[in-house]
């Protein structure tokens, strides 16, 4: 599990003009809106046609008709398409301001695994940054003054960023209008908003991000702040501080004395980042206090208390079924499964051609929601077709199951894996188990090393690994041949009722399905178990042995005894 590293609050944004008259004049945008371009030559019109900041008229007024008709806050608005007129559709419709630099990367802000020279791309629509500049100052300021000021204050390299706001909090209760407020492209008849129905907070959430067209799930920002509230609401109304009863009057004694000028202090030392050492008696009673209290919220995932409880039910299950058997980490490739495709895709109808890894990628990072649904449906998959969990008729690739207990992490990327300790019916705790292994019984020992064998296997299916690499190698060479990790398996046919015994007739059609099927299977597992399961030393290096660039891994070969330490089969 990962600390929550930020959290959302809203306030209110003041807003200096309130038009009736939609869309405003074009000059009226010169006071709050300007665009900085960076790079080694001007902006052509083709650079301008991948960004976001172009106006199509028809579009803005078709949009303001239905806004006029169907929600509340434009009811009273007039559209002037004498001021539609005004903008150009094939420029932004504010002064674009040039600034000529070789790289668009900020050293502060530049991640050490970043090896990229520039932020871009090279297809699609163009990335962009928004800063913004607010204040008393500017609030007199021309248009061309504030213009003046961005360019000098990015050409000083300077870093601070102030955005005007309301003095109080928007709260996150009883408040049905506060997000279609944050999100009205989200809530475009304003209403529908988070507290407005009878369903609870987290119900409604899980309805508006399961919606039909996606646009919750796509969205950058909703569902972050959506967890994030959540947390925090969670937080709020579950937090108590925790004393221990043995020294309550002690703990109570503390508190009505301590120093609260010495508490604030090292408040914001601590909050600084500084390694505190006590020196004085009233620092000293200090953290003794802090060390004797523990606010807990227990119903807030990744919470400091939550990691307690989990620790507390794994031991319990330690204690009730013994130590687990495995430890497995099940890590799904996302972007390489049509499922996942087929989750984060706008289309209604699912087919099995799969789109480039350029795309296929895009669709999964925009919608972390069809990360989380697939990362869902694959662990459910491995619980109950891999180690049988509530199925009475399937024992379990590692035997029986008698109990599991799993935590889900995020990757360096982002996407979700999961952490697993599994315990085997009639498994035996360490002591039993290394008093049977010296002991003389050689047939239980033999078992024991035949059902390890049987459960790490490291071999192909239908050869060894020369004679797959060989048979698919020249299969790839076929015009027809097609990525298996981006197709579904074919299911099998039904069993022959005529040779149910085991035995096979190669004149019964049933029993030739069954056998042309399991070929296929048999060679659409090595297959994939040779694209995606067979470790190599050299990824990340050239043939020179030096490091890939583009690789943010070092690899298995970076250590001083240069062996791989992998250890994969």
């Amino acid at each position: 599990m990962r600390k929550m590293k930020a959290n959302i609050v809203a306030f209110e944004s003041p807003v200096l003009k309130i038009y009736n008259i939609l869309p405003p004049p074009r000059e009226d945008l010169d006071e709050m809106l300007a665009i900085l371009f960076t790079g080694p030559c001007r902006p052509t019109k083709e650079d301008f046609a991948r960004t976001p900041f172009l106006v199509r008229r028809n579009a803005v007024i078709k949009a303001l008709e239905w806004l006029i008709l169907n929600h509340a806050d434009y009811a009273d608005v007039e559209i002037s398409h004498a001021n539609a007129m005004q903008y150009d559709e094939d420029m932004p419709p504010v002064t674009v301001e040039y600034r000529r630099s070789e790289s668009n990367k900020v050293p502060e802000g530049t991640s050490v695994f970043d090896n990229e020279e520039d932020d871009g791309t090279v297809e699609g629509d163009c990335a962009f940054t928004v800063h913004g500049l607010m204040g008393e100052i500017c609030s007199s300021m021309t248009p061309n003054a504030l213009k003046a000021m961005a360019l000098r204050h990015l050409n000083s390299g300077g870093k601070v960023l102030a955005v005007g706001r309301s003095d109080h909090f928007e709260s996150m209760w009883n408040n049905p209008q506060l997000y279609p407020q944050m999100f009205p492209w989200l809530f475009p008849y304003g209403l529908g908003g988070i507290g407005a129905t009878s369903l609870s907070h987290k119900e409604h959430k899980r309805h508006l991000l399961m919606y039909h067209d996606k646009r919750f799930q796509t969205d950058v920002n909703f569902p972050f702040v959506a967890f994030s509230h959540e947390q925090m609401m969670a937080n709020t109304t579950q937090s108590f501080l925790l004393v221990d009863q043995t020294h309550f009057g002690e703990i109570s004694e503390h508190l009505m004395n301590v120093d609260w000028t010495t508490l604030g202090s090292l408040t914001t030392r601590l909050e600084a980042g500084e390694h505190v050492h006590t020196q004085t008696d009233a620092e000293k009673q200090c953290f003794q206090l802090i060390h004797d209290l523990d606010a807990i919220s227990g119903r807030m995932h990744g919470s400091t208390t939550s990691k307690k409880y989990m620790c507390s039910e794994i031991w319990s299950l330690i204690n009730h079924l013994g130590s687990p058997s495995w430890y497995i980490t099940l890590s799904p490739a996302d972007i390489q499964h049509p499922i996942c495709i087929y989750f984060a895709d706008t289309g209604d109808k699912f087919t099995p051609e799969v789109p480039s890894y350029d795309a296929r990628t895009r669709l999964v990072c925009q919608n972390p929601v069809a990360g989380a649904r697939f990362f869902h449906f694959m662990v459910q998959t491995f619980l109950e077709d891999v180690l049988g969990v509530n199925k009475l008729d399937q024992p379990g690739f590692y035997g029986p199951t008698s109990g599991y207990y799993g935590t889900v992490e995020q990757q360096g990327r982002l996407t979700l894996h999961l952490h697993m300790l599994l315990w085997i019916k009639g498994n035996l705790n360490p002591e039993d188990m290394r008093a049977r292994i010296l002991s003389e019984n050689s047939v239980w020992c033999q078992k024991v090393i035949d059902w390890l064998e049987h459960c790490h296997v490291g071999d192909f299916v239908t050869g060894m690994h020369a004679d797959v690499s060989e048979r698919i190698g020249k299969s790839k060479e076929d015009a027809n041949y097609v990525d298996l990790t981006m197709t579904l398996l074919v299911p099998p046919p039904d069993s022959c009722k005529k040779h149910a015994g085991g035995e096979v007739d190669d004149r019964c059609r049933g029993c030739t399905a069954s056998l042309e099927w399991s070929k296929i299977y048999n060679d659409t597992v090595d297959d994939l178990l040779l694209r995606s399961n067979v470790h190599s030393c050299n990824r990340g290096t050239k043939k020179d042995g030096t490091r890939k660039k583009n690789k943010a891994y070092a690899g298995c070969m970076d250590n001083k005894w240069g062996k791989c330490k992998a250890r994969f089969p």
